[in-house]
């Protein structure tokens, strides 16, 4: 349960839609066009607090919790692949019967909006991209690399917290307030909460034979099939989506808006919030 410092940090409605008979939680708020906010791991929606405050006075916000993810349910015999992530993703999106519009990703929840994405090029109008990948990389740090390893990997993530809890220093170049780092891990408080935290991190495909691989290679080749506006906001300090990543969403769309923030890490708009929401609200509003 929410606390009542973190109800100030995070001040919204809950809202809940069912599918796969599991309930997937969400925020909608604000008017106007409408954009998704679409997460990582190990966070949930609560990452983007401060841009639904702030978007939403001119904008319709949704931002989504991956099923097993933040508020929605967090199921055990569920099947937590990229393609079911991007199903998902669909089937939510759909249930708006909206015309058009926009998606902010990050981290994991990259592959995930662009899984999506670039099966309806035609609805996308913006897309905003923070501190993430959807494409194939040899990258991975060693820290990831652990928690992949076979029975080993998956025991230190749910039974030590071994990812959630790091997160929450060493993704900022700026310390974290003790309610926002809270905040973070309210929803993985105890072992069984972290399954789909733990199966993020095994879904990272690091060669043909993964399950995620040719999911991922679709999206990959994708890419460029999506025409619309797009703004790139990096955070250079980032030990797991470096700049190797960086350079390739450059080459990958030449004519994105970018700004590069060398003194900041992997949750980017944590450690450059105010600038962040004036970048994303004049890039909306052009």
């Amino acid at each position: 349960m929410l606390t009542k410092d973190m109800i100030k940090q995070y001040p919204f409605k809950s809202n809940f839609f069912m599918q796969n008979g599991v309930r997937q939680h969400y925020i909608d708020e604000g008017e106007g066009n409408v954009i998704f906010l679409i997460h990582g791991n190990p966070t949930w929606s609560f990452y983007y607090r401060n841009m639904i405050k702030s978007l939403s006075k001119t904008n319709r916000v949704i931002a989504i919790d991956h099923i097993g993810c933040g508020l929605s349910d967090k199921p055990i015999d569920y099947s937590y692949t990229l393609e079911q992530r991007v199903s998902d993703l669909d089937n939510l999106i759909n249930s708006f019967n909206l015309e058009s519009y926009s998606m902010m990703v990050h981290d994991w929840g990259g592959a995930i909006g662009f899984g999506h994405a670039v099966n309806h090029v035609g609805k996308i109008s913006k897309m905003i991209i923070l501190n993430t990948a959807a494409f194939r990389s040899p990258h991975i740090p060693f820290t990831i690399k652990l928690c992949k390893l076979p029975y080993a990997g998956p025991f230190i993530v749910k039974y030590f917290n071994a990812f959630c809890y790091p997160a929450t220093f060493m993704t900022t170049v700026k310390k974290l307030p003790r309610v926002v780092k809270d905040g973070y891990l309210l929803p993985y408080n105890s072992f069984e909460k972290r399954i789909a935290i733990s199966e993020f991190v095994q879904d990272i495909p690091l060669n043909s034979k993964h399950r995620s691989y040719d999911m991922l290679h679709s999206i990959e080749k994708g890419l460029p099939s999506l025409d619309c506006d797009k703004l790139i906001l990096w955070g250079g300090k980032d030990f797991c989506f470096h700049d190797k990543f960086y350079q390739k969403w450059r080459e990958v769309y030449p004519d994105a808006q970018f700004k590069y923030y060398k003194n900041a890490g992997h949750y980017v708009i944590e450690d450059e919030k105010e600038d962040t929401i004036e970048m994303v609200e004049k890039f909306l509003g052009a």
